[in-house]
């Protein structure tokens, strides 16, 4: 390869992370929908419960669960070697912490399946909770993530 093309990918590299990102943030909201849609279907009564069951909402909330789940941590870890690679270091900073928990949080959450699973309301309500303070941090990594794309994008300038 020209270290043209090298060094073409790895200014590109650097925007992958931020639209995987907000692709995730509405994969995540979506989930959340599917969730509370869960949460009408087990309340719900008569027809309104069977119509409700016909949306698989438990079953695709699951498989959607585990896509990010999956991608999510990708796309840390995918993030932290982008900018290794492009600056020769990791900024240690209040984005790349609140990342990392964020992959810590949707991890733990993950893992409260088996429980929640088997009938067991506390692990539906940390799952509810640790999801809902997910999608908060999610929120404020958008805009503090476009604020450290707009500086690589001056710096290119």
């Amino acid at each position: 390869m020209s270290s043209e093309l090298l060094q073409s990918i790895k200014v590109w590299s650097q925007f992958a992370h931020p639209i995987l990102m907000w692709v995730l943030l509405g994969i995540t909201l979506y989930a959340g929908y599917l969730g509370f849609q869960i949460r009408r279907t087990r309340n719900a009564e008569g027809d309104t419960k069977k119509a409700l069951i016909k949306g698989r909402f438990n079953l695709r909330h699951y498989q959607l669960g585990s896509i990010l789940l999956a991608l999510m941590v990708i796309g840390s870890i995918g993030a932290m070697a982008a900018t290794y690679v492009n600056s020769g270091k990791l900024f240690v900073n209040p984005h790349l912490l609140v990342g990392l928990g964020m992959t810590g949080l949707i991890a733990m959450s993950a893992s409260l399946s088996p429980y929640m699973q088997k009938g067991h309301d506390w692990a539906r309500y940390s799952h509810i909770a640790l999801n809902l303070v997910l999608v908060g941090l999610f929120a404020w990594q958008a805009v503090t993530g476009m604020q450290i794309v707009q500086n690589v994008i001056n710096r290119m300038a």
